[in-house]
């Protein structure tokens, strides 16, 4: 929908107008006046911003080459009516239903793995990141921060859980797995694979391709202004203990926890490679294009291009052999949930059962509190490809469980049809959004099988009222996106939130509220991770670097922080909706 139709208001100020005004940094308004009315209106209504964007936000701080990052101003409130209009005294009114937090695309990295394609960040800035031996030290950070967080900000309720919605891991390895639960469970980390003394990546080989920052040579990123920082790769690997969340926790699958990069089809024929002792660390430019172009187009020999590559001796440096390595299935992904090992305050498993571990279907159902229920999908397709797509049975399933928790629905044709048990609001979580889910080739887990795109999806949860919300990650942007229909309680809401590895690293809590005058507000509030703003390059305590893993992410020469951060829409919203009728 066009911004100028949109029915949003921000302190008073339509959110186009706000859109205009506000720059980068989330705060800057055309006046101080604006910004002080915005702001006043957003604290007046939350019963607590600390924690949260309402309250600051990064902000960079010089005008052009490596930027540090500040605090800036919070970012107000955007009430967006789109698919219902907000209506006076709301506020005294409201009973609140459930308040979580979604974490998506962690992206917890082994970066010393001998199977990543860090020579390919020219042509895809995904390949390789500066700031990614501290994915897990930033996660760990993100944790901290919600376990500071007593309550949603707009309702006051205590938050039930977090959903991670997927990209949990970046290679689908087994010590990225681990690191992965005892983030979110608690314990002892590692950072660190193969060798426990030294670092065996990329950023310390000499190439200019990648920043090397414990050695004075002028690479790509230093020439950028990037700094030189001694000690660096020893204090990401270095064992801390990470507190894990306290309150109950969930995920879903991505891509990235169940392919080759995320993109390759994963048939078991490339062990030897991850846990070998054999890395890439390069290759010519004729070579990446073949590569690029396999990825694009056949997933399956771009894996063997790169098999070539490793046999080819060019570019390959010897390192430490790890078994930790090995890649998971999404069977042992669902397994790994159920060790008694990772604990934390709940449920055993997760999500996951010992069914799904015998079954490999990672979709289920979950109580986020009285009255509302989650339902998480598994979109991922291992034929290849980062986009995804939903099969035939899972798709019945779906259907079913809707129907069986919504007093009614429509059918194909707009009838009304009444039966099911229950009246609950629904919401769905996956890791791909509407729009990424057109990877419609057959996926090998079950050949015969048809895949069915985002469009289909969307049709389907418009036909059930009581489907409040769909929320998902995979884009790393930030982005709301209103699904309305001409009957207005068939209209639901999709939530995109920004990735935790690239900037601007955010996560997202989501609060339901019964506004008791035939609405629903959902807010959602971004929050950042409990690493301060201010770096100082010789600060390598656990608190340095989650710092410098955020400012490191906002100056990625190929991490396009503007588009990735969303706009004012996109951020701090209360978003309307028709109350489902009885």
């Amino acid at each position: 929908m066009p911004a100028m139709t949109r029915r949003a208001f921000v302190g008073g100020v339509s959110a186009t107008a706000a859109g205009a005004a506000l720059s980068l940094a989330g705060g800057t308004f055309a006046s101080a006046a604006a910004r002080d009315r915005a702001l006043a209106a957003t604290a007046a209504r939350a019963v607590r911003v600390e924690g949260t964007t309402l309250e600051q936000a990064a902000a960079p701080t010089g005008g052009s080459g490596y930027q540090r990052l500040a605090a800036g101003p919070g970012w107000p409130l955007v009430v967006r009516g789109e698919l219902a209009g907000p209506q006076a005294g709301r506020d005294d009114r409201r009973t609140a239903l459930t308040g979580f937090v979604q974490f998506t695309d962690l992206h917890l990295m082994d970066t010393e793995s001998p199977f990543r394609f860090e020579y390919l960040a020219r042509w895809n800035g995904s390949a390789h990141r500066p700031q990614e031996t501290l994915t897990v030290r930033g996660a760990s950070s993100l944790v901290e921060r919600v376990n500071s967080l007593s309550a949603g900000p707009y309702t006051g309720k205590p938050l039930d859980l977090v959903m991670t919605t997927g990209d949990n891991t970046d290679n689908h390895e087994q010590i990225e797995l681990d690191w992965y639960l005892k983030v979110l469970s608690g314990g002892r980390i590692t950072p660190n694979s193969g060798d426990p003394t030294r670092y065996e990546g990329v950023q310390n080989s000499g190439s200019s391709a990648y920043w090397n920052p414990e050695i004075s040579f002028l690479d790509d990123y230093k020439a950028k202004g990037f700094p030189q920082v001694p000690g660096f790769l020893g204090a990401a690997g270095r064992p801390f203990d990470a507190p894990g969340l306290n309150v109950p926790w969930y995920s879903t699958v991505g891509n990235h926890d169940d392919s080759l990069e995320g993109t390759l089809p994963d048939l078991g024929l490339l062990d030897a490679l991850y846990t070998g002792r054999h890395k890439l660390e390069g290759c010519d430019d004729a070579d990446a294009a073949k590569i690029m172009e396999a990825l694009r187009r056949d997933p399956a020999g771009a894996a063997v291009l790169l098999g070539h590559l490793f046999a080819d001796g060019n570019f390959v440096r010897e390192i430490t052999p790890d078994e930790r390595r090995r890649p998971f299935n999404l069977k042992e992904f669902a397994k790994a949930h159920l060790d008694p090992a990772v604990t934390g305050p709940g449920p055993h498993g997760h999500g996951f059962t010992a069914d799904a571990v015998a079954s490999g279907k990672l979709y289920y159902t979950f109580r986020i509190a009285d009255g509302v229920l989650g339902i998480s999908l598994d979109t991922t397709n291992q034929a290849g490809f980062a986009d995804g797509s939903i099969g035939t049975a899972q798709l019945r399933w779906l259907e079913q469980t809707l129907q069986a928790h919504s007093g009614h629905w429509y059918d194909t044709d707009g009838h009304t049809v009444r039966g099911g048990q229950g009246n609950d609001l629904i919401v769905i979580f996956s890791h791909h959004t509407s729009t990424t889910m057109g990877n419609l080739v057959l996926d090998p887990r079950n050949i015969f099988e048809k895949r069915h795109d985002g469009n289909e999806l969307v049709a389907l949860l418009q036909r059930y009222p009581n489907v409040v919300a769909w929320v998902n990650g995979h884009t790393h942007e930030n982005r709301i996106t209103p699904h309305g229909h001409a009957v207005p309680e068939r209209a639901f809401w999709e939530i995109n939130t920004a990735s935790h590895v690239d900037f601007p690293q955010h996560a997202r809590i989501i609060e339901i509220a019964d506004n008791r005058d035939g609405t629903i507000s959902l807010f959602t509030t971004l929050i950042e991770s409990a690493a301060p703003y201010a770096t100082d390059f010789n600060d390598t305590s656990d608190a340095g670097l989650a710092a410098l893993y955020r400012e490191l992410s906002f100056n990625d020469l190929y991490g396009h922080p503007t588009a990735k951060l969303g706009d004012p829409v996109d951020h701090n919203t209360e978003l309307l909706l028709t109350k489902p009728n009885a």
